[in-house]
């Protein structure tokens, strides 16, 4: 992995987004090409590991939120893998399990092996919006673990991704949950295609089946779960906030790039790039200011993250909405930036926690109920 300063790794990320990976979007969105090459070049650069603890110096949520953030800027659904990816590393690293947080870590880092995250289940389960899909039977050396997950993106054949299951004894539910790293590779491990998406279908989108699938401590990440959980959720929640920021300036982008051709007519339009940007900047702030102390546990602070994150769904899908009226009908062509933008800020505000999601916890959370 490369070892560059801040402005120089921004600037890397910034190059290679705008060069190699913006001539592969259009394959990405709509012809389902994985750019696995493309992140792990990423990952050379270091743009998917600044917020984990390096050997020789602190980690830096501020500056993977921004990396995601240029990344996002050309092409939502790298941003997207790239949000996958390194919320895997911070499974592993918090694990605190030398069999994950080791060698396996710094293969991640590295690139040497790409990640997910199938928690969008079990954080609509601890939401009370779902039921746990995912069940772990006590056994000798460990849990076997069985279920089906619909949608678990950024994998292959030789990916892995973090997942938790309800631990039972037979049908009866033991009051607990336990957090895993699993491989794709595994026996009792099946990747079964999704339908087609509307867009961003490059994305290793898979259904997961689990049969019988055995996992032993050197996989647990968590058991129990949910202290785990509640020490990484705000972090979790607030890095999401760089594919936010990214598809939002893409938008402004392509806003500015007809102002000298529309700009006499665009101007009666109510939402401008000017006003766009303050808002945006405005955004790119707060969340700064929260990634000071990503671990910070008080329900405060989470609910500061939550309502950062539901501000920056809603100013993307407005956004991308202006952008597309600023540049009228040639941002109706399916080949138009405008267009995936559309699409990608979409995919901003559903997936998990999506908008309706992170209002219903903002809600708990400010009548001060107790937390999940």
């Amino acid at each position: 992995m490369t070892t560059l300063d801040a402005d120089q790794l921004l600037g890397a990320v910034r190059a290679f987004a705008q060069g190699p990976l913006a001539a592969q979007v259009e394959a990405i969105d709509r012809q389902g090409y994985y750019p696995k090459a493309e992140l792990g070049e990423l990952a050379r650069l270091g743009a998917i590991s600044a917020h984990l603890d390096a050997p020789h110096g602190g980690s830096d949520f501020g500056l993977a939120i921004r990396a995601m953030a240029e990344v996002s800027r050309v092409c939502g659904a790298t941003g997207f893998m790239v949000w996958c990816h390194a919320v895997c590393g911070l499974y592993l690293q918090q694990s605190g399990n030398p069999a994950l947080s080791g060698e396996r870590l710094q293969r991640h880092v590295g690139g040497l092996g790409l990640g997910g995250t199938a928690l969008s289940n079990p954080m609509k389960s601890y939401a009370q919006i779902e039921t746990l899909l995912l069940k772990a039977q006590p056994v000798e050396g460990g849990y076997l673990v069985n279920g089906n997950l619909p949608w678990v993106s950024n994998l292959d054949q030789d990916h892995y991704c973090g997942a938790i299951a309800a631990v039972t004894d037979g049908e009866q539910a033991l009051g607990r949950e336990v957090m895993f790293l699993l491989d794709c590779s595994d026996p009792g491990v099946e990747l079964h295609e999704c339908p087609s998406f509307a867009g961003m279908e490059g994305t290793g989108t898979y259904a997961l089946r689990l049969k019988d699938y055995f996992v032993g401590a050197d996989r647990l990440m968590a058991d129990p779960a949910k202290p785990f959980i509640a020490r990484i959720r705000a972090a979790f929640v607030m890095l999401q906030c760089g594919m936010a920021v990214g598809v939002i300036q893409g938008a402004i982008d392509s806003m500015w790039a007809v102002e000298p051709q529309l700009g006499h007519v665009n101007q009666f339009l109510d939402e401008r790039p000017d006003a766009l940007q303050a808002e945006l900047d405005e955004l790119t702030a707060r969340v700064m200011k929260l990634a000071e102390t990503p671990f910070n546990s008080s329900n405060e602070f989470f609910l500061d993250v939550l309502d950062a994150r539901a501000q920056g769904a809603e100013l993307a899908l407005r956004a991308a909405q202006s952008a597309l009226l600023h540049q009228g009908a040639r941002g109706y062509l399916m080949s138009s930036a405008v267009q995936r933008r559309v699409r990608e800020s979409h995919f901003v505000a559903i997936v998990t926690p999506a908008i309706k999601h992170l209002r219903k916890e903002m809600a708990r959370l400010s009548q001060q109920e107790t937390p999940a």
